[in-house]
C-alpha cells in the first residue's frame, strides 16, 4: 500500500505530529514518494470580508527535509466577488505572503480567491458564502492538580454559526539565569568588562499546531461552553513569569468545517494500526489550466474574532514547581585559567564571573554557553506592543 505525505507551513506541523505517533510503535520508514514527491501549491488563509485578508502561498516539499516551506513568490492574487468586483492582493515584504487593503465586503455575496503564479499556472478556490464570526464571550483558565487548562466560550444568538474553529498564539517572558560581568577579547586575550548588553528579559512566542474545532448542530442553542483549548503542565516554563494567549475564533460553513475535521482526523487521531491511514486532503483550490496539477488548502470567507488574556505566576498555585527552561545551564561551569583562551575565543562560551582559590588567587571564571546567556536565542528582546 502506498501513500504520499505533503507538507508546507501549517500542514508540515500537522503531518509531523502524525509521523511522531507512528514512529512510537513501528520502525522508521521513509518511502521513495516522500523524497521524490512533486511540488504542489499550498494556499493558506481565508478571505476576511470585514478587514485585511492575508494569504500565504508556498510549495509542498518532502517531510524529511528540515527546512521552511518554499514560498511561492511573484504571483498575481486577488479576491473576486461572484459577478462583481475584484480586490488586489499584492505581495508583501515577506516572500509568499499576499495582503489586501482593509475591506468591507457585501456579506450577501459569495467570494473566491483567484491567482496566477509566475510560471503561468492559474488557480481558483470555489465560491463560498461569507460568514460573520460572533465575538468570543470569554477565555478563562483553571488551575488543576497537574496543570493549567484554558477554555473558550462563545455563542450566536441568531443560531447561524454552528461550526467553530480556533487558533491561538502564546507569548511568555524568558529570563536568563546569568548576567555576565566579563567578555573575552580574543585579540588581546584579556577579560574586559562586559559591553555586549545581553537582555535581561525576552519574549517567546508559539502558534497552535493542533486543529481545534467543534459544532453545535446537535444543540437547541448555538452555544459553545468551556471548549478545552489548551493545557499546560504545572512545570512548563511559559508559566514561570507571565504568560499570555491570544485566541482567534472563526465561523465556518459545513464544507470548510468538514475539511478541517478530516485534516484533524488524519493527522491527530491515528493511534493504532487499525485506525484510518493517512489520506490526501486537497481542499477547494483547483488549477484551471492543468487538471493534473494538485493544490492544497481551503479558502473560506469569514471574519475573525479575537480575545487575549494574561496569567501571572502569582495567580497560580504556590506549590507548582515551574521550570525556567534553563535547568541544564545551572550551575555554570568553571573554566580554569589555563583553558581560558581555548574556551572563550570562539565566542560560543561566555565568561560570567571570576572564581578565586582558597588562597585568594584568581582561579578562573564561571561560564556558560551562549544559549544560557542570551535569551534572544529563545525569543525576542523587543517587548510586544500588547505587553
Amino acid at each position: 500500500m502506498k501513500f504520499t505525505l505533503y507538507a508546507s507551513g501549517r500542514q508540515m506541523t500537522l503531518w509531523g505530529l502524525l509521523l511522531v505517533m507512528l514512529s512510537g510503535c513501528i520502525d522508521e520508514y521513509m518511502p521513495d514518494a516522500i523524497s521524490t514527491a512533486k511540488s504542489h501549491l499550498v494556499v493558506d488563509g481565508f478571505i476576511n470580508p470585514t478587514g485585511i485578508t492575508t494569504i500565504t502561498l508556498s510549495r509542498t516539499y518532502p517531510v524529511g527535509l528540515n527546512s521552511p516551506p518554499p514560498p511561492e513568490t511573484k504571483a498575481t492574487v486577488y479576491i473576486e466577488q461572484e459577478g462583481g468586483n475584484r480586490y488586489a492582493m499584492p505581495e508583501t515584504a515577506t516572500k509568499g505572503t499576499y495582503q489586501s487593503a482593509s475591506l468591507k465586503l457585501d456579506m450577501s455575496k459569495p467570494y473566491h480567491l483567484r491567482l496566477t503564479t509566475a510560471a503561468g499556472k492559474q488557480y481558483a478556490s470555489e465560491y463560498v458564502a461569507a460568514k460573520l464570526t460572533p465575538p468570543i464571550d470569554n477565555v478563562r483558565w483553571q488551575a488543576a492538580a497537574d496543570g493549567l487548562n484554558i477554555y473558550v466560550n462563545s455563542h450566536d444568538a441568531k443560531n447561524t454559526t454552528q461550526y467553530y474553529r480556533w487558533e491561538y498564539e502564546e507569548t511568555w517572558e524568558i529570563m536568563p539565569p546569568f548576567r555576565p560581568l566579563y567578555e573575552y577579547n580574543r585579540f588581546t586575550r584579556q577579560m574586559v568588562p562586559n559591553t555586549a548588553g545581553y537582555p535581561s528579559i525576552c519574549w517567546g512566542t508559539a502558534k497552535s499546531s493542533a486543529v481545534a474545532l467543534t459544532k453545535t448542530t446537535s444543540l437547541s442553542q448555538d452555544i459553545v461552553a468551556d471548549f478545552p483549548l489548551r493545557s499546560l503542565a504545572s512545570t512548563e516554563s511559559p508559566l514561570r513569569y507571565r504568560y499570555s494567549i491570544l485566541v482567534k475564533q472563526y465561523a465556518h460553513t459545513p464544507e470548510e468545517y468538514a475539511y478541517w475535521s478530516q485534516l484533524k482526523k488524519t493527522t491527530e487521531d491515528i493511534g493504532t494500526l487499525f485506525d484510518p491511514l493517512p489520506s490526501q486532503i486537497t481542499g477547494n483550490v483547483r488549477c484551471l489550466n492543468d487538471t493534473e496539477e494538485l493544490a492544497f488548502g481551503y479558502v473560506g470567507a469569514h471574519s475573525a474574532a479575537e480575545k487575549r488574556i494574561f496569567i501571572s505566576r502569582s495567580q497560580l498555585p504556590g506549590t507548582w514547581f515551574i521550570n525556567t527552561g534553563y535547568e541544564k545551564c545551572v550551575p555554570p561551569d568553571t573554566i580554569e585559567m589555563k583553558y581560558v583562551d581555548a574556551t572563550f575565543k570562539s565566542g560560543l562560551v561566555v565568561p560570567i564571573a571570576d572564581v578565586y582559590s582558597k588562597s585568594g588567587g584568581l582561579r578562573g571564571y564561571t561560564a556558560a554557553g551562549l544559549d544560557c546567556i542570551d535569551c534572544r536565542k529563545r525569543g525576542s528582546a523587543v517587548r510586544p506592543v500588547f505587553w
